[in-house]
C-alpha cells in the first residue's frame, strides 16, 4: 500500500468535523487511531496514561496492540477499512456521504476522490 493512499484516506478521516452530523463509533475512532499512529510513529513506547484517563489508555491498548506492525501494512490496513466500509456501509455513513458533505460535490465527483485514493 502506498504512502500517498494512506494521506489521501487520512485527509478525508481527519476532515470530518467533530461537531458535525457525521458520527464514527468508538470502535472506528480507535481502529483508524492505532493504524494512524502506528503508519506514523511505529511502536508504542510511551506509558500507559493514568487510572482517570479513560481515553488516553484507550487509545494507547489500541496503539499497543498493533505492536510489530509494519508501516506498509499499517497504510493498508488503514486504507483497506475506509474503502471496504465506504462500499458496504459504514457504520456511521458511506464514503460517498462523506465527501459529498466535506466538499458539497455531485457522486461523480465523490467516485473520483475514491478512485485517487485508489490509484495513488
Amino acid at each position: 500500500m502506498s504512502k500517498a493512499k494512506f494521506e489521501k484516506a487520512a485527509q478525508i478521516i481527519q476532515s470530518l468535523p467533530k461537531d458535525g452530523p457525521i458520527k464514527p463509533t468508538t470502535d472506528d475512532q480507535l481502529y483508524f487511531y492505532k493504524y494512524y499512529k502506528q503508519a506514523t510513529v511505529g511502536d508504542n513506547t510511551t506509558s500507559r496514561p493514568g487510572l482517570l484517563d479513560f481515553t488516553g489508555k484507550a487509545k494507547w491498548d489500541a496503539w499497543t496492540e498493533v505492536k510489530g506492525t509494519s508501516t506498509e501494512e499499517a497504510y493498508a490496513k488503514y486504507v483497506q477499512r475506509l474503502l471496504e466500509e465506504s462500499r458496504a456501509s459504514f457504520p456511521f455513513v458511506p464514503l460517498l456521504i462523506v465527501v459529498q458533505i466535506l466538499n458539497n460535490v455531485g457522486d461523480e465527483e465523490c467516485k473520483k476522490y475514491i478512485a485517487e485514493i485508489e490509484a495513488a
